[in-house]
């Protein structure tokens, strides 16, 4: 056998002829002819340096290589379709939609149930990044983008400002005069920060140490695991506080200067999947502040 594999084509119609133990039936399912078929095998099997049928008159049997070779020619068409599905998606209508983390687990997650059972049409593959793309997102048909403001080359809509405040378990012990004492926790890169909430509202803040995480998500389990406060906005935080697992135990809410952006890369234009999930995405946002320029970005998502 040659150290190099043989053309797809040859397998395809290999594969075609042991299911059907028969050219002709392999040349309507390949919509070839029967002598093309016939030609591919034999340069297979001229490859392979070995027969893979048995050519009996109105029949074909295979050979123990045929039988060897067969199984193995299956798993990797098998391989091939599970990889291209993965990419593309099925017939090509997955919508690929990518988020920082903390976004798609705090707020998109929860709402997914009912998006499916309004749009059961619809084909979502998800994915999430740590760190803002510097322009459109690789591989995504849409994106949601916390960020300052996004390069001028991107079409971005602002989809929601939000406030930002600490948050902490039920019960737990502290005051805004010993705040700076407690383990305070916080996302690393963003311009919100435990300094920026407490200059909002005069506090004389003395830097206290803070612990810092590349995503809100590990932030937020300290916090629901009482190990301490960490900061937090509406968009991720609500369903917890609504639930219970965690509280904002100052009435002080500070304005967030990154906001969340919707992103659609040129590809999306006139598809019918994302127009449905971005107007779905839009009422669920609901209201939102009115844009209002800002300037600068940083690289890193929450």
């Amino acid at each position: 056998m040659q150290g190099n594999l043989p053309p797809l084509g040859w397998l395809r119609a290999f594969e075609a002829a042991a299911r059907h133990l028969s050219f002709t039936g392999a040349a309507r399912d390949l919509n070839m002819t029967q002598s093309a078929v016939s030609q591919q095998i034999r340069a297979l099997e001229a490859h392979l340096g070995r027969p893979l049928f048995h050519r009996r008159p109105r029949v074909l049997e295979l050979t123990e290589a045929g039988i060897t070779y067969l199984p193995v020619v299956r798993d990797a068409f098998r391989t091939l379709m599970r990889g291209t599905r993965a990419v593309i998606g099925e017939a090509g209508d997955v919508l690929r939609v990518l988020s920082n983390l903390s976004f798609a687990v705090h707020w998109l997650a929860p709402r997914l149930a009912g998006f499916h059972a309004r749009h059961p049409e619809v084909r979502l593959a998800i994915s999430t990044e740590l760190w803002e793309p510097r322009e459109l997102a690789e591989g995504a048909d849409v994106e949601i983008r916390l960020s300052v403001r996004p390069a001028d080359t991107v079409r971005a809509e602002l989809l929601r400002r939000d406030h930002y405040y600490p948050v902490c378990v039920p019960g737990y012990p502290v005051r805004l005069d010993d705040l700076a004492r407690q383990p305070l926790f916080d996302c690393s890169n963003l311009l919100c920060s435990w300094a920026g909430w407490a200059e909002d509202q005069g506090l004389d803040w003395p830097d206290p140490p803070v612990t810092y995480a590349s995503t809100f998500t590990v932030t937020m389990a300290v916090a629901q695991a009482g190990g301490g406060l960490a900061l937090a906005h509406d968009l991720i935080a609500q369903r917890a506080i609504g639930q219970g697992a965690l509280v904002a135990p100052f009435a002080h809410r500070a304005p967030m200067q990154e906001a969340y952006y919707l992103i659609r890369s040129p590809q999306a234009e006139g598809n019918p999947a994302a127009a449905i999930f971005c107007r779905w995405l839009r009422a669920e946002l609901g209201g939102q502040d009115a844009p209002d320029g800002g300037s600068g970005r940083l690289g890193t998502q929450a």
